[in-house]
């Protein structure tokens, strides 16, 4: 459905899409990146905000809802990325101005991975612990799960078995979620490549399992780590098929409808109320998506058109980028990377982007 023409250096590449009867060409220079990084975000004293693999406007637009991964850690089984016997509550809720408004769910997650608001503002996290972390929180019977939180952090709803379980049972490694206007609860399954799933699982606003697609491959309707989920106005599903550069796109009932590649390697996924999408790409580079380059992609959920590119703020060859991404009510862009903060070398777990205004 895609034909790609890339050429030119990393930094300075155009790319030119044809997709399936739309389109968009980008030219991504500095000159289409219409925004600059600002500083933001504070926590108590004492408190160090580590890898952010998530991050989410909350029902009013401006406060900024974060998904820690508990900061720097010895943890033998994932470094940098475990909140595994942690008294930190890694779910966080920032104000406008970047102060610290509440925080929860300490001791519920090994790696809160997805993070999802719903339009009454309860709050949805996924558990995707990998490697050697995945096995200890099987072992334990914790993780594996997607925890439905009040605004307040009261757990409303907890779906999938403590510790993980593979297909039919669910889930292993849950990566994101999504929540319909209907109510139904999409949630995508499957981080590694190696074992478990790679499907969207559907359920209703009860808990009830509806159905499910997808396995692993390359091919129309399958995965290779769907790694984030987003919804637009006509109600049709996103997919970050990550391992396979590209989203895919679905309805409701899992009726595949389009594929996408002119967004790089899609780690986050997040579609504001005017249709306009934003793809955070922390993978792409010179092995796994040549000829790409990480950072955060701006265009229009109904066309395809890609529009603007925020590159990515780690030194040249430094692995990062940003894994999560989100939008404000002002257009202000939010990337989650999953970065240490005591890395002097990279720059902080939480970037916040404000649009330069002409």
């Amino acid at each position: 459905m895609y034909e790609h023409l890339v050429w030119g250096s990393a930094r300075w590449v155009m790319v030119l899409a044809v997709v399936a009867g739309f389109g968009g060409t980008l030219e991504a220079q500095q000159g289409l990146n219409p925004y600059r990084p600002v500083a933001w975000g504070e926590l108590p004293e004492g408190r160090e905000l580590g890898p952010t693999g998530a991050v989410y406007p909350d029902v009013d637009g401006r406060h900024i809802w974060v998904a820690d991964r508990c900061g720097p850690t010895d943890s033998p089984f994932n470094t940098g990325e475990s909140c595994l016997d942690k008294k930190i509550s890694p779910i966080l809720l920032f104000s406008p101005e970047g102060k610290l408004v509440r925080s929860f769910g300490e001791g519920l997650f090994l790696r809160p991975h997805g993070l999802h608001v719903d339009w009454e503002g309860n709050v949805w996290v996924a558990d995707a612990p990998s490697g050697g972390l995945s096995d200890e929180g099987s072992r334990r019977g914790i993780g594996h799960q997607v925890i439905k939180f009040s605004p307040e952090g009261e757990v409303l709803m907890t779906l999938g078995e403590a510790g993980g379980a593979d297909e039919p049972g669910y889930f292993f490694q849950p990566n994101d979620i999504v929540v319909a206007p209907s109510g139904d609860i999409f949630i995508a399954e499957g981080h590694e490549t190696q074992r478990g799933p790679a499907r969207i699982v559907k359920f209703d606003s009860k808990g009830e399992l509806l159905m499910a697609w997808g396995s692993f491959g390359s091919g129309q309707g399958e995965f290779v780590t769907p790694h984030a989920l987003a919804m637009d106005s006509q109600g049709r599903l996103f997919v970050a098929d990550r391992g396979n550069n590209r989203i895919q796109v679905f309805d409701q009932e899992g009726e595949f409808l389009a594929v996408w590649t002119q967004f790089g390697s899609p780690s986050g996924l997040y579609i504001d109320a005017d249709d306009v999408i934003y793809v955070a790409d922390a993978s792409s580079g010179p092995t796994s998506n040549p000829g790409w380059e990480q950072g955060i992609r701006i265009g229009d959920a109904r066309t395809g058109w890609v529009t603007a590119f925020i590159p990515a703020q780690q030194p040249p060859g430094e692995p990062g980028g940003a894994e999560g991404v989100a939008a404000d009510a002002e257009g202000n862009v939010y990337g989650a990377e999953t970065r240490t903060a005591t890395d002097v070398r990279r720059s902080q777990p939480l970037q916040k982007y404000v649009r330069i205004r002409p």
